[in-house]
């Protein structure tokens, strides 16, 4: 009777402890919920998702802004002043001032590091400011070029780039949580996620934005905030969507600088490399719902990163969907090309280097280069092909139009030089 009677009064000793347990996890669940949310750092996601963080070191994202102070290796090229000068002599006719006053930082001056795989620019502080130093380095020319050097400490870099450039950007108080496109950047600020301990599953989703969980549209203003060309509603003269955050619908925070209609890439005054998603809005895979990460990934367990980080490599992306064209129209003799080249031709250059590719998926006919006043003015799908780089825009036109009616003459006269036919 003594040893039933010791085990009623354990099991009522354990019982009670599990109450108080619920009770007080329950209160700190409810504790973190009114707080409010704070950027915590990829560091700390990395203790739970490892996989994950490790796939998104691997990524362009994680070296958009690189801490140089914490790690020299960030910097990819060596900071010759007579190899930069020699360089930027040769530019001379485009410098908006002479080559010798041209500030060129020391390595102990850089703070930061922006970008690495097409250019790297050097972030330098200025009376406790942040700007872009005048500098850029040409990664795969392996040449040096003037970078606004007449205005460039005129022009604060948590204003112009920080938003994109850095996560948890905080305008008012000047500073940022993390350099780099951190996890927050995408999923929003962590400190309720990270503080709920793992048995409070539901609640844990809850403090958190997974964008794979988001329609498409939302899903996509994500992306579009940073991928996208406009300025700030909430902040004059800022070039980044000021207070939006993951998961918020964009339009309250971002105000389109391009036109809502069909881009007018004929316009050199658009730097064009940030409109993938005004482009993307055009496109008939806005209407069906064919999202940024349809297409690319951000990080993805598994696969080894391509340079755009989509998840097939080449038309083997497009065709995973469309594979009824093969056939049709001009699609029947491009067998030798690959969908991009006339979906997504280059319309402008990311510094000397990097393609910048139309995310509208149109075709750009010779005609439109035609109306530009030539190919250097406005590039086409067809011109940018080997087969058909020194071939004139007429007869370009002339042959997409016979192979739109399924008229192509015989031979195929269009894959030689020709003479503009007389007029």
């Amino acid at each position: 009777m003594k040893t039933s009677g010791w085990i009623k009064i354990a099991i009522t000793v354990l019982l009670a402890a599990g109450l108080l347990g619920c009770n007080s996890e329950k209160s700190q669940i409810e504790k973190v919920a009114a707080a409010p949310k704070t950027y915590v750092g990829s560091e700390q996601c990395k203790v739970c998702h490892l996989e994950h963080y490790d796939s998104w070191k691997m990524t362009l994202h994680s070296r958009t802004l690189q801490n140089v102070t914490e790690n020299r290796d960030a910097l990819i090229t060596d900071i010759d002043p007579e190899t930069i000068r020699s360089d930027l002599k040769k530019r001379e006719k485009e410098l908006k001032i002479p080559v010798d006053e041209i500030f060129i930082p020391t390595v102990e001056q850089i703070k930061y590091t922006q970008g690495v795989q097409w250019k790297q620019r050097y972030v330098v502080e200025k009376n406790n400011t942040l700007y872009i130093a005048p500098i850029e380095y040409d990664v795969w020319n392996h040449t040096w070029s003037n970078y606004r050097e007449a205005d460039w400490d005129q022009r604060p870099w948590l204003e112009k780039c920080g938003g994109c450039h850095a996560t948890g950007t905080n305008l008012e108080k000047q500073t940022f949580s993390e350099p780099g496109v951190g996890c927050e950047s995408c999923h929003g600020p962590g400190s309720r996620h990270v503080v709920l301990p793992k048995t409070a599953v539901f609640d844990k989703r809850q403090t958190i934005v997974n964008p794979s969980k988001l329609p498409a549209g939302i899903r996509t203003q994500i992306c579009g905030s940073c991928h996208g060309r406009g300025e700030s509603t909430k902040a004059k003269d800022i070039d980044w969507p000021v207070g939006f955050r993951p998961g918020r619908a964009l339009g309250p925070y971002q105000r389109d600088t391009v036109s809502v209609g069909e881009i007018d890439y004929s316009d050199k005054s658009a730097d064009r490399h940030h409109q993938e998603y005004n482009d993307w809005r055009q496109s008939i895979h806005a209407q069906k719902g064919v999202s940024c990460t349809s297409c690319h990934y951000v990080h993805q367990l598994g696969l080894p990163p391509t340079q755009f980080q989509t998840v097939g490599a080449g038309s083997g992306q497009c065709l995973a969907c469309h594979t009824g064209n093969t056939n049709k129209y001009a699609h029947s003799i491009h067998s030798f090309s690959n969908c991009i080249g006339c979906h997504m031709p280059r319309i402008d250059m990311s510094a000397e280097s990097g393609p910048a590719l139309r995310h509208t998926f149109k075709v750009m006919s010779p005609k439109d280069s035609l109306a530009a006043g030539g190919v250097d003015k406005l590039p086409n799908s067809c011109s940018s092909c080997h087969y058909h780089r020194d071939t004139p825009l007429e007869s370009l036109v002339g042959f997409l139009e016979a192979s739109r009616k399924r008229d192509i003459p015989l031979p195929f006269t269009v894959h030689q030089s020709q003479s503009p036919p007389e007029k």
